[in-house]
Order: structure tokens, then C-alpha cells, then sequence
């Protein structure tokens, strides 16, 4: 079970990772971001998908 929800979480952090690549901030934004959703796991992931996606263009011009 911990594996599959493993892969689940992997799964989704390369979809939020991809997803902040194509806004429109700056690389350093980006790189920044990127880095927060893939080393907060779970937290990091749903912190971004119910708050952060709507709110990065205004953080990171």
C-alpha cells in the first residue's frame, strides 16, 4: 500500500512541476516553486493544487 501511494504522490509532483513550468514567472520563480512541491511531498502538493496554482503570477513576477 505505502508504494502505490508513493508512486500516486510521485505522480503528482511531476504533474504540479510541469504545471508551474508553463506559468508565466520568472525561472527563478519557477525553479523556487518547483522545488517547495517536490521536497514537501503531500503538503507541498496540496498546498499548491488549493492554493499556490492560483496565486504564483502574483508571488513571482
Amino acid at each position: 500500500m505505502g508504494t502505490i501511494l508513493y508512486l500516486v504522490g510521485l505522480v503528482y509532483a511531476v504533474l504540479a512541476v510541469l504545471d508551474i513550468f508553463k506559468k508565466n514567472i520568472s525561472t527563478v520563480g519557477k525553479v523556487i516553486a518547483s522545488v517547495l512541491v517536490l521536497l514537501t511531498s503531500w503538503v507541498g502538493l496540496l498546498v499548491y493544487y488549493f492554493y499556490a496554482k492560483d496565486h504564483l503570477e502574483e508571488w513571482f513576477k
